[in-house]
């Protein structure tokens, strides 16, 4: 067991928790400080959960959480941490984004954990600074906040903004904090107790590889779509996809039915409508915007696109009427 530190403070954690917020991301963030604790026989951490009203919090599963007060004053030395979850936009309401300015003018560390980037960066928190986000909600970030760093990575820390990509993320991220805190033997003691055996850091991407993803090891295939990825708003043709991948596009065609069951103009269909989807869903952008974001030139294409993918237009996903 690592040597009991006597001299160092309980550090306190104060946990945001919005509504409909990630149980997973909220409950892999707690542990390990409840589990460094246990080991050390020593409270070096603490925690406080609050939301805005200081009822009972509700989790996107539907669980409640007991709260321990609402919005108020904390030490500068404590360290916030906003958790969120899906309907991110409408949780993040005036009094939440108020609060965070004047604690944060206070001094105090602020993280995001699981969606809740989005909270901090619409509370001005996030200039100058690295962030990321559920990769789920990439897209519509990155065009919300433009002028925000965002990184496709497991966890941030940059100065005193942290913030987790959800899910188990959020281990790693207070692993780290642990680490900072206290040394790797106590890190890795609270690791072996979670069953956590394989630490990840700021340089790991919160998504599965792309060969993972799709169950199929071709680096050809893999590039080809890597590429399609990273060219959503401008679509590069079958030919010179192939072209750069060294294969003829007959060669192409063939290896995306053998392996995908469709073709690479299909595929990338595909892509780039589940694109518009999430910034249909989770942006105030105009449909004919999230259209061009997505390489559609004409609105009434994005429309017979979308019906054949969705079985909706994209103003009935929206829940809005197209004006004439």
């Amino acid at each position: 067991m690592p040597p009991v530190d006597t001299t160092t403070p309980t550090r306190n954690f104060v946990f945001l928790l919005l509504d409909q917020f990630s149980l997973i991301a909220f409950t892999t963030a707690i542990e390990p400080l409840r589990l460094a604790n246990r080991y050390h026989g020593k409270n070096y951490y603490s925690w406080t959960l609050l939301n805005e009203t200081g009822d009972m919090a509700v989790c996107s599963n539907g669980v409640g959480i007991r709260m321990d007060g609402t919005l108020g004053d904390f030490n500068r030395n404590d360290v916030i941490l906003v958790c969120g979850g899906i309907n991110i936009k409408k949780n993040t309401t005036k009094p939440v984004l108020n609060w965070l300015r004047r604690e944060a003018r206070k001094g105090l560390a602020v993280g995001g954990l699981c969606t809740a980037s989005y909270t901090l960066a619409a509370a001005g928190l996030l200039q100058g600074k690295k962030c990321t986000i559920h990769w789920e909600n990439y897209d519509s970030f990155e065009e919300e906040f433009p002028d925000v760093e965002l990184v496709k990575s497991v966890f941030t820390m940059d100065g005193n903004r942290f913030s987790s990509a959800g899910g188990m993320a959020s281990v790693d991220l207070m692993l780290k904090i642990i680490s900072n805190d206290h040394g790797q033997d106590l890190t890795n003691w609270v690791a072996d107790q979670m069953i956590y055996n394989s630490m990840r850091t700021e340089n790991d991407e919160p998504r599965l590889s792309i060969p993972t993803r799709i169950g199929v090891r071709h680096p050809k295939l893999s590039k080809v779509i890597q590429m399609m990825e990273k060219n959503i708003e401008e679509p590069i043709s079958p030919s010179t996809l192939a072209t750069d991948v060294g294969m003829s596009t007959r060669q192409l065609e063939r290896l995306f039915r053998r392996y995908l069951d469709r073709s690479p103009k299909r595929y990338y269909m595909e892509l780039r409508l589940q694109k518009a989807r999430n910034l249909l869903m989770q942006t105030d952008m105009s449909v004919i915007n999230v259209a061009l974001a997505c390489g559609f030139s004409s609105p009434s294409h994005f429309s017979k696109c979308y019906r054949a993918q969705y079985e909706t237009t994209p103003y009935r996903e929206r829940g809005t009427i197209p004006t004439r």
